[in-house]
């Protein structure tokens, strides 16, 4: 059998938009809020904001959604019956997109009849899957909701049914680059004319025992016994000090330039060979292959600011920091979230791009308690927005001020 050997070239050419793309809109639900006026605010304030929480006789630092948001799933449960079936990672995606919609409605032409919804998860319906387990090892039967609301697609099926929009739908995970990869998948459609407008996220409700146990026994999980628990760019740190949060984050990805609140100018993507199953290279290879790809995209040898992925791990901080100084002859401003809200997984990109977008909106940039920029940009006109999963996969957008 002969053996094949490919050789694939590089060329700024392969990766060329077709067509421009904008954001015509974008909402959340996090521990800081769940309108822009209440996540800027939040941003505003240098305080982190981690909880305290029990589980299994241990207490842990967490981020929460906010308790207006608590109280509006709490309604949306109530709305039709079900509703009180599906998993909070799901009921978190319809409560943030209804937001979306109303944002829209009051600045867009857009509707969503037609729009692509492409909202991903890294553990899906984690909450759920553990208490249909433990009923089935209990009573050996389960619930007839039990496999309809523990698929990954439902995720986005709900949010086209709650719409009523009848174009394309669909889930995926790549852990936590899924919501920044649903934009790449976003953009493949409407730069081919598939579709001209697309609802794309990331979602995640992952504050359960087994979900943290998994993080404990990889011991990721923060032991820092103060509310500034997680040390993100903190790059004197001795220890791992993740801290995991729930959130929901979407946007409105568009053709249509008129009404929008940023453009997407820059797209990279890479995975690279690891040699264990969490880690990534010590200069994150990845990470240089994506942000250098994004770059030439946007015609850019420079960006104003990096909202990093920085989970707050010693490797994973330090290995992206690395990538960046590999790749920009100066170190543009950097930053990140969570510091504050915490490791929201599959939501983290779509969190992270949020603040850039806000930070283009007010011309300011959110610093890092635990890193000191030599220097703040005057004026803020494009933003790199990484994140990078399990398995190496990297993602690195650029969004410009319009």
């Amino acid at each position: 059998m002969r053996d094949f050997v490919f050789s694939i070239r590089y060329s700024p050419k392969i990766f060329a938009l077709k067509t421009n793309l904008y954001f015509a809109g974008f909402a959340s639900v996090s521990t800081l809020g769940s309108t822009s006026d209440e996540v800027w605010d939040a941003y505003q304030n240098p305080r982190a904001f981690f909880k305290r929480q029990q589980f299994s006789e241990k207490e842990y630092w967490l981020s929460s959604i906010s308790e207006t948001a608590k109280l509006e799933v709490a309604e949306l449960q109530k709305e039709k019956k079900a509703y009180s079936y599906l998993d909070r990672s799901v009921l978190l995606a319809l409560l943030a997109t209804r937001k979306l919609a109303k944002n829209l409605s009051e600045s867009s032409r857009l509707t969503f009849q037609n729009a692509g919804i492409n909202i991903g998860s890294s553990r899906g319906a984690t909450e759920l899957l553990e208490q249909h387990h433990q009923e089935f090892l209990k009573t050996g039967k389960v619930s007839s909701q039990t496999s309809p609301t523990t698929t990954l697609g439902n995720l986005s099926s709900w949010v086209a049914q709650d719409l009523g929009s009848t174009g394309a739908v669909f889930s995926h995970s790549i852990t936590c680059s899924t919501a920044l990869h649903g934009v790449l998948n976003a953009a493949a459609w409407l730069s081919s004319g598939m579709a001209t407008s697309f609802i794309v996220g990331g979602t995640e409700a992952p504050l359960t025992p087994f979900t943290i146990a998994q993080l404990e026994a990889l011991k990721l999980y923060t032991t820092i016994k103060d509310k500034m628990a997680c040390q993100s760019l903190a790059f004197n740190k001795q220890s791992n000090t993740l801290v995991l949060g729930e959130a929901a984050s979407v946007f409105a990805l568009s053709t249509q330039s008129e009404n929008a609140v940023a453009q997407l100018t820059g797209m990279g993507y890479a995975n690279e060979q690891i040699k264990h199953s969490i880690a990534i290279s010590s200069d994150a290879k990845c990470f240089q292959k994506a942000m250098k790809m994004a770059l030439v995209q946007a015609n850019l040898i420079q960006v104003d600011a990096i909202i990093m992925h920085a989970p707050g791990t010693i490797k994973g901080d330090e290995a992206e920091l690395n990538a960046v100084q590999k790749v920009f002859s100066k170190t543009p401003y950097l930053t990140t979230n969570k510091w504050k809200i915490g490791h929201t997984y599959a939501a983290s990109g779509a969190m992270s791009l949020e603040m850039g977008i806000l930070m283009l909106q007010h011309q300011e940039c959110i610093p890092n308690p635990f890193y000191k920029n030599t220097e703040t940009p005057t004026e803020i006109n494009h933003i790199m927005v990484n994140a990078v999963g399990f398995g190496g996969n990297a993602v690195s957008l650029i969004v410009s001020k319009i």
